[in-house]
């Protein structure tokens, strides 16, 4: 846990605490305590969570439907029923230690494992605990004989304790580890959870209804098939996603290649477009589309010839108009993929300027996609704070003034301020860029001044030029008319 920040190693310790303190009492039920069923769903619980390491799924899936993977938190959804039904089968204090076992030998990414191990089991306990208490509050102490259309409230209530818990528990630990603004931290996170909770609260009590009927537990086990299939299937969706995302990599890595005076940059400006996407308060969907948009907004560079974009000394005319080609060929490029939809509209506007004399159509104001006007601000601002062969990098203040300068008729003012506030929040660190561009040893930590050149220098040509001034238009368009 030393990696962590202070805020989240006392965030993770209270709830570990607090988990210990409701999981103490079990140490009093005696004997007559449903220990065996414990261990039964402890063991159950702890090969679900080992189930994403299956050669049959790939073994690569992390997280499960309706888990918090950014903060290693919440329960893979195929292994929520087993939860749910330690909640209806319980006392509250074992139905939280059933859900330890796992959570501590579960799947965790690999930076602050530990820790993300101790924080999963500290929040299931809680929520289990807490779960099962709303189960008994409502008058259902241990589930006894099956009345099963009764059993229904205290089951979603229950359910939908469970994923409040989560729910609240997960954005605090987004805020204390990951300082994720408070305003946004839990936007949408019930909402979004909310519906597959009280589904697999319904699994969950239809195990537990056949774990107490003359089945017994080896029938409860039936109901976790439809589980395994939604698992399956959604293994086949991040095999997908794993493959689309290993496409754009290797595209960014392709245009690295080719302009080598720009290596890294795609990285980050796709990371400084998060930054004004999450200041928004954008859907992290968006965000993550954002993500893609300012990783790939070069990826038209592939079109234009390298000699072009190696060229030593100013372009011509005739050469900057094919250089300002790159944003249609990158929209073309990228038609195929269904999920970069919003993106392709970043990737043809990024150049565009809100007084209309960017390319390459000369778009204005609001007419510029809302996504294209954050790329816009995140690549000129990478494109000042990064050293070129040909200058030194800006310091972060003067890029950021520079921007704002230029707000209202270079750039979106909001996007500018949200850029600014992140800043200000996080701080920037340019040498985080890929592993490729580390070896290569492409990285350079800059500091000096150079003149602010729109949101196109680099794709544009810019490493070739001299410096001009910033609200200067960006040059003629396809067409020669702009």
């Amino acid at each position: 846990m030393r990696g962590l920040p202070a805020a989240a190693r006392g965030y993770i310790g209270c709830a570990t605490l607090a988990a210990a303190l409701c999981a103490a009492p079990a140490s009093r039920l005696g004997a007559g305590a449903p220990w065996s069923s414990t261990l039964a769903l402890a063991t159950l619980y702890v090969l679900c969570e080992q189930l994403p390491r299956c050669p049959l799924l790939g073994g690569r899936v992390p997280y499960g439907p309706g888990s918090a993977g950014a903060s290693g938190g919440s329960v893979a959804g195929w292994a929520s029923p087993v939860l749910l039904a330690g909640v209806f089968l319980l006392p509250p204090p074992l139905a939280a230690l059933a859900a330890v076992p796992g959570a501590l030998t579960g799947p965790a990414e690999a930076r602050s494992a530990a820790a993300r191990r101790l924080w999963h089991a500290a929040e299931l306990a809680l929520a289990c605990c807490a779960a099962a208490e709303v189960f008994r509050a409502i008058g259902h102490h241990p589930l006894s004989a099956p009345q099963f259309p009764v059993l229904l409230l205290p089951a979603a209530a229950a359910a939908a304790t469970f994923c409040a818990v989560l729910a609240v528990l997960d954005g605090g630990v987004l805020v204390a580890a990951e300082r994720h603004p408070l305003r946004t931290a839990w936007r949408g996170a019930l909402t979004r959870s909310l519906g597959p909770h009280l589904v697999h609260g319904l699994a969950g009590l239809m195990m537990a209804v056949l774990w107490r009927s003359s089945y017994g537990p080896v029938a409860a086990l039936l109901v976790l098939l439809p589980m395994c299939l939604s698992c399956w299937v959604f293994a086949q969706y991040h095999r997908e996603r794993t493959a689309h995302q290993a496409t754009i990599r290797a595209l960014v890595q392709a245009v690295d290649i080719k302009d080598r005076y720009t290596r890294g940059h795609s990285e980050r400006v796709g990371r400084a477009s998060v930054m004004i996407a999450r200041e928004l308060g954008m859907a992290e969907d968006r965000v993550e589309v954002l993500r893609f948009a300012g990783i790939l907004h070069d990826v038209g560079k592939l079109g234009v010839p390298t000699r072009l974009l190696r060229k030593d000394g100013p372009l011509t005319p005739e050469e900057r108009r094919v250089i300002e080609l790159h944003p249609e060929y990158g929209h073309e490029i990228v038609r195929g993929i269904g999920f970069l939809e919003e993106a392709r509209a970043a990737i043809l506007h990024h150049h565009e300027r809100l007084d209309g004399r960017g390319y390459p159509y000369g778009l204005r104001g609001h007419h510029i996609p809302e996504c294209a006007r954050v790329v816009a601000v995140a690549d000129a601002f990478d494109a000042m704070t990064s050293t070129r062969s040909y200058r030194r990098a800006r310091p972060v203040p003067a890029a950021v003034a520079e921007l704002r300068k230029c707000a209202g008729e270079q750039f979106d003012a909001r996007m500018v301020r949200a850029l600014a506030a992140s800043l200000d929040r996080y701080g920037w660190q340019p040498d985080l860029v890929t592993a490729a561009d580390a070896e290569a040893g492409a990285v350079r930590e800059g500091q000096g001044a150079v003149t602010a050149q729109g949101a196109g220098e680099a794709a544009a040509g810019g490493q070739h030029r001299a410096p001009r001034p910033a609200l200067r238009p960006e040059g003629a368009g396809r067409d020669g008319a702009r």
